[in-house]
């Protein structure tokens, strides 16, 4: 295969041909290191590149391999970190000109079981400042772009990691996720983005004032790629005061088990058949049409294999309280009272947020803690009767670049993050994640037939024609992403083994009808934390040739399909 074949190979594909010995670590780490340093500038993805380094690591990988040494499960394969997540001896600087020259102690815990599996760490992925929102821009690296679509982002906060696995730099992310932000970039730029239960995956540091809401999570193009780089960082460490201790699942062998309540399955409840629920909006958002539609369609391919959907949604109020004034707060706690020589350093909208939050009580704070109870009692109840909850991951389609976050949904006002179903499980602290729908179509058949760029805005119940013959999730178009010949990268070195990169330089909207269609309104699908396994339903429809999820290559995309 060809270097960009290799690029877009799943991880469980590249460790099997490295530990048979058909692939040399050395080989595919230097086809992402390549394909890096050709397309990072465009799209923002790496803001550290540890090329030598990396290259070093595969080399002794490949002596691994051919002395007959034992083998991690991830040995050779290419990784990216956010850049958020300590590595020892790395720069860390969470987006944040404060942090620029921070250099980590210590691994985080999923780092070093990462690096215990063999895995090999290429560089930093972009995030927004403290990873504090759902799309990434911060002042000290720039923006990151969504590779669909160079006009729109790629989601946040964990936007840099899906950039890169999108854009074909690593088959793996490692991310986080504070109230969506690994499935929401999962959602706009194709990918699987699971948030496992809360403590699964131990985290260290705590994340502040948001520490009972933070996960670490795996960021791929395929759920067995997930499920691999679970059965890596889901281990144990006292570090974390709130790790639970390991369940001996291994998460990739689980996707090739029947699923439980399926036709040839294991019984889900003591003999019942599976019960799965359908919620188009949790009973509070407002969701975009086509996003809706979409999404079920994706839902409804639990019925093709014999399941039953019910539509059904918890009874939580507006949930919207909890996550202004818990994360909020958190902000607040975080960055209110900084300096103003700080302050001025820093993301303006990130300092307006946390200045707004300190005017919240401690009356508000409690009643919100209350609320949080109340959500967490009322997802018990629903998840009596049912054992999975299928939603949209977003309300709408990946937004353009240059703003925060939508201020308007299906003709409502939204909040911070409003325009998500990501939040109430950060809460809840139950596992979800974001598997996949469709692209959208109607930029697209807007830019083939009238050759403008595509306009921004929310989208539109016109784009419910032609949903059905959307192609699968796969690969971004290369028109979109590849640079002329005559493009060159702009990455300088600063050491002989890393790279600090540029922001992405300012690209004008195109004026060729490429196909950046981009982003799909993702299914999110949540379940009870009790269960023993992750239900890796994830890899469910992949098996039904009439499922519309189940033509996608692997190794194109998907089987299925802090933080903002």
């Amino acid at each position: 295969m060809d270097a960009t074949d290799l690029c877009f190979t799943s991880a469980v594909e590249l460790a099997e041909l490295i530990r048979r010995r058909a692939l040399s670590p050395v080989e595919i780490t230097r086809a992402v290191l390549e394909r890096i340093d050709r397309l990072n500038t465009r799209l923002g993805a790496y803001v550290m590149v540890h090329a030598e380094r990396a290259l070093a690591e595969a080399r002794a990988a490949e002596r691994a391999v051919m002395a007959g040494e034992p083998l991690g499960r991830l040995h050779g394969v290419p990784v990216s970190i956010k850049d958020n997540l300590w590595t020892a001896g790395n720069r860390t600087t969470f987006g944040s000109r404060l942090f620029a020259e921070f250099v980590a102690p210590e691994d985080a815990p999923s780092v070093a079981g990462l690096r215990a599996a063999g895995a090999i760490f290429v560089g930093r992925t972009n995030l927004p400042e403290f990873a504090w929102r759902g799309s990434t821009d911060n002042p000290l690296f720039g923006e990151s772009r969504n590779p669909w679509d160079l006009t729109r982002t790629p989601g946040g906060s964990t936007g840099g990691g899906a950039a890169a696995v999108a854009a074909g730099l690593g088959p793996l992310a490692l991310g986080s996720d504070g109230a969506g932000s690994i499935r929401i970039p999962a959602s706009f730029c194709g990918l699987v983005g699971l948030k496992p239960t809360f403590g699964r995956v131990p985290m260290y540091p705590a994340a502040g004032g948001n520490e009972l809401a933070a996960h670490v999570c795996p960021l791929a193009r395929t759920v067995r790629d997930a499920a691999l780089m679970m059965s890596a960082i889901a281990r144990f460490d006292r570090r974390d005061p709130f790790a639970i201790p390991d369940d001996g699942v291994d998460y990739l062998a689980a996707c090739d088990e029947p699923f439980a309540g399926a036709p040839g399955g294991a019984p889900a409840r003591d003999g019942a058949p599976v019960r799965i629920a359908w919620s188009p909006d949790l009973g509070f958002a407002p969701v975009e049409p086509e996003t809706r539609e979409i999404a079920e369609a994706a839902a409804r391919a639990f019925s093709e294999i014999g399941l039953t959907v019910e539509e059904a949604s918890p009874e939580l109020g507006d949930p919207s309280v909890i996550l202004r004034t818990l994360y909020g707060g958190a902000q607040a706690g975080a960055h209110a009272a900084r300096s103003p020589e700080q302050k001025a350093q820093m993301d303006p909208e990130l300092v307006a947020y946390a200045e707004a939050s300190a005017r919240l009580s401690v009356v508000e704070y409690l009643r919100a803690v209350a609320a949080r109870q109340a959500l967490v009692e009322a997802l018990r109840r629903f998840f009596e009767h049912y054992d999975l909850l299928l939603t949209p991951t977003i309300c709408l389609p990946a937004f353009p670049l240059g703003v925060v976050g939508p201020t308007e949904v299906a003709g409502r006002k939204v909040t911070h993050l409003g325009w998500t179903l990501c939040y109430p499980f950060n809460y809840s602290g139950q596992p979800a994640v974001s598997v996949s729908g469709r692209l959208d179509r109607k930029r697209l058949a807007r830019r083939a037939a009238d050759r403008r760029p595509a306009p921004g805005g929310r989208a539109g119940a016109a784009r419910r024609r032609g949903i059905r013959g959307a192609p699968p999730v796969g690969r971004p178009p290369a028109a979109a992403i590849e640079p002329p010949q005559s493009f060159a990268t702009a990455a300088r070195a600063t050491s002989s083994s890393c790279w600090e990169v540029p922001p992405p330089t300012p690209q004008a909207p195109s004026t060729t009808p490429l196909r950046t269609i981009g982003t799909a309104p993702w299914l999110g699908i949540m379940w009870p934390p009790s269960a023993a396994t992750m239900p890796w339903m994830m890899g469910l429809p992949a098996r039904s040739a009439s499922s519309p999820l189940g033509r996608a290559k692997p190794a194109e995309a998907i089987a299925l399909p802090w933080d903002p």
